[in-house]
């Protein structure tokens, strides 16, 4: 899934080399037109990499647990309907809403183990992810899955503002893991967790999420919603 920049510097996602490759040109160029602005080049350079950066994470492997599918900050937790084209029916559930900025780690992973069973794209606008008619108005990748207990639950790739593509590797029918890389969305996005009904998140607004490491919520367990505060 990844490949190693100079094979020790930093784990680089693979979708990212076309695009480190095209600023080292552009850096090239601008040397050759002039020669101070290599320093901008190169700046833009090490940003490519930052971004497109597949860092290992460790994750949780209790059975029961909804791991947080991307790097972010809680944006939102309220109650909304699954995206129609996952036919989930149209009882509210709990959706947990983590925007990426550009600097966050932009590889997304799956938020714990069962089956695939339904993928749908839809193409839409590209507005600020962060607004809420983001999750109705943009295009998106929606994902339904069910647990090895036989609970759904759903996740949704959303593109933002300056985000132009999204990619998911997912077929139907797939057994997956709490963990396992499933794909990304370039420059800016947001990932949607739509929570079984009766499920109580264990994150709260504001905070921030680490893909594949932090719960967002326990399938076994009943528990208030967690607050927070700036401290």
């Amino acid at each position: 899934m990844h490949d190693t920049l100079l094979g020790v510097i930093v784990p680089i996602h693979r979708e990212g080399r076309p695009f480190i490759a095209i600023f080292l040109v552009t850096t090239l160029l601008l040397w050759w037109l002039w020669t101070p602005l290599v320093v901008l080049g190169l700046v833009l350079t090490c940003w490519c990499i930052y971004f497109f950066r597949d860092p290992e994470r460790v994750t949780p492997t209790r059975k029961g647990l909804v791991i947080s599918p991307a790097d972010g900050v809680v944006q939102m937790i309220e109650e909304a309907v699954p995206p129609s084209e996952l036919d989930m029916g149209e009882t509210p559930l709990t959706r947990v809403s983590v925007f990426m900025n550009v600097f966050n780690v932009h590889v997304n992973r799956i938020p714990t183990d069962g089956k695939i069973t339904r993928l749908a794209y839809r193409p839409g606008k590209f507005v600020n992810a962060s607004l809420d008619k983001a999750s109705i108005d943009n295009e998106r990748q929606a994902v339904r899955m069910e647990t090895e207990d036989g609970q759904e639950i759903a996740f949704v790739q959303i593109a933002g503002l300056v985000a132009r593509r999204i990619l998911c590797s997912l077929a139907n029918d797939q057994s997956v893991r709490a963990g396992e890389r499933f794909g990304m969305i370039r420059f800016g996005s947001r990932v949607d967790v739509f929570l079984p009904e009766g499920v109580t998140p264990m994150v709260c607004v504001g905070q921030t999420t680490i893909a594949g490491e932090t719960v967002l919520a326990d399938l076994t367990a009943s528990s208030q919603a967690s607050l927070g505060e700036v401290r």
